[in-house]
């Protein structure tokens, strides 16, 4: 038996939801790219906000966005999700560029979760063949080349990383670790430098297979 239990909606609370349900739609949308999945997301939100205690939260806004944030991002870990679109095209799509830059926060914090998932389940090798493959979309050969393994080693390696994706974490990730990941893909999807972010990859499954 569930004991999550409803909490008295006063006017205010319900009103200060309504104000920033579009914003809340936005984050989910850029997320997900579904407008159906977006709005279950908001929706979601709506509940979990209904059994939070609300005396407890002091900027409303952010509490809401980060909430939104994780229910999106959850979204694309499960299993349905996993099976109908791959996550890296999301984190590209997470980087838009003709955006408000007011929702830099938001489509930051979504991305970092992403990346965090890519983080703590994969090793960095397959890490690597899994960014350049799901979220630039690089061939096999070129893969093969990034990393220099053959590319068949590649293509192995886009599928395991895959299936691990929806075991669960298997490490811990460090703030400076994650930071620097997001860094230096941020600049690969919105300013082209994807040389960096090659070298960055290359360099870190190297160094574990050398470890």
């Amino acid at each position: 038996m569930s004991t999550t239990t409803l909490r008295l909606v006063s006017d205010a609370d319900a009103a200060s939801f309504q104000v920033v349900r579009p914003r809340l739609f936005g984050i989910a949308y850029r997320v997900l790219g579904d407008a159906t999945e977006a709005d279950d997301v908001v929706q979601d939100t709506w509940i979990r906000w209904q059994t939070t205690d609300r005396s407890e939260v002091r900027d409303v806004p952010a509490f809401l966005a980060t909430t939104t944030t994780r229910l999106a991002i959850n979204v694309i870990q499960s299993a349905r999700a996993r099976h109908e679109r791959p996550v890296g095209p999301q984190l590209v799509e997470a980087i838009d560029l003709g955006t408000d830059p007011s929702h830099d926060v938001e489509q930051r914090e979504a991305l970092e979760l992403a990346l965090r998932t890519l983080l703590e389940r994969l090793s960095p090798i397959e890490r690597a063949a899994y960014l350049l493959r799901e979220a630039f979309e690089y061939p096999y050969r070129k893969i093969a080349a990034v990393l220099e393994l053959s590319e068949v080693n590649a293509r192995q390696l886009v599928t395991r990383a895959r299936r691990r994706l929806s075991g669960e974490p298997c490490r811990l990730v460090g703030a400076a670790e994650q930071e620097r990941l997001v860094d230096v893909f941020v600049a690969a999807a919105q300013g082209g430098d994807v040389a960096t972010l090659e070298r960055l990859l290359a360099a870190d499954a190297a160094e574990r297979v050398a470890a």
